[in-house]
């Protein structure tokens, strides 16, 4: 009975174990392939998509994809000086601003600074849902491997333009600039820029509070790191 058991248990394990790497290869592929194609929607898109649809049935994602020649550098400077200063220096994980978001949560008693770069955050829209789980955290880190190792700088900073969410369905920088200033994203005016790259850690809310006091001192923050913030 014992010996049936053990069985079972390997049985079961060697399943697991293959299942994930099931997993990773059919990641890998799609990785492999938005090299030089362009995904129409990512998990994050789809999983908010679900989400509005249980109290709107019609609800729509606004997202169109635009090449990174015909976005305005004052959004990528403005994104890369908010979000991730090292982008073009590290290889996916910025070391330092992971441990001081660490140590913020800590000195907090809870999550309030993630420390993500770009690289990271890509991974997580591309493939995976907003849950916060050891896993998700692991598989995330997994993703952004493979990305930093099979993408240019370029291309990852493309895909990221395309898949932000800037609002409640908006995704991307051309949906953003026209539905918040009624342009088109090479046209983004410096300020505009860093007020689109201030919204992305809570979109949805800056979304509805497009004046909040915050938002606007994030803002000039912004405006005054850009100049040094250099893009792929």
């Amino acid at each position: 009975m014992i010996r049936e058991a053990f069985e079972w248990g390997k049985r079961l394990f060697a399943l697991l174990v293959l299942s994930v790497l099931l997993y990773q290869l059919w990641i890998f592929a799609h990785v492999w392939y938005w090299v030089d194609h362009n995904p129409d929607s990512t998990a994050f898109m789809k999983s908010r998509l679900e989400e509005m649809r249980k109290t709107n049935p019609d609800a729509k994602i606004l997202h169109q994809w635009i090449s990174y020649g015909h976005i305005s550098n004052n959004l990528k400077r403005a994104l890369i000086a908010a979000e991730d200063a090292k982008f073009l220096d590290h290889e996916g994980f910025d070391w330092e601003g992971i441990q001081k978001a660490y140590e913020k949560d800590v000195r907090k008693g809870r999550i309030v600074a993630g420390g993500s770069t770009i690289s990271q955050q890509l991974s997580k829209n591309l493939f995976l849902s907003g849950r916060r789980t050891p896993w998700r955290k692991i598989q995330e880190s997994i993703i952004t491997v493979m990305i930093e190792h099979m993408m240019t700088k370029r291309r990852i900073f493309e895909l990221y333009l395309n898949s932000i969410e800037w609002g409640n369905g908006i995704f991307g920088a051309e949906a953003a600039a026209r539905h918040y200033y009624g342009t088109d994203a090479s046209h983004l005016s410096a300020f505009q820029a860093a007020k689109l790259a201030s919204m992305v850690p809570n979109p949805r809310y800056y979304d509805l509070h497009r004046n909040a006091p915050w938002l606007l001192r994030k803002t000039g923050i912004i405006l005054g790191r850009m100049n040094s913030a250099q893009i792929p």
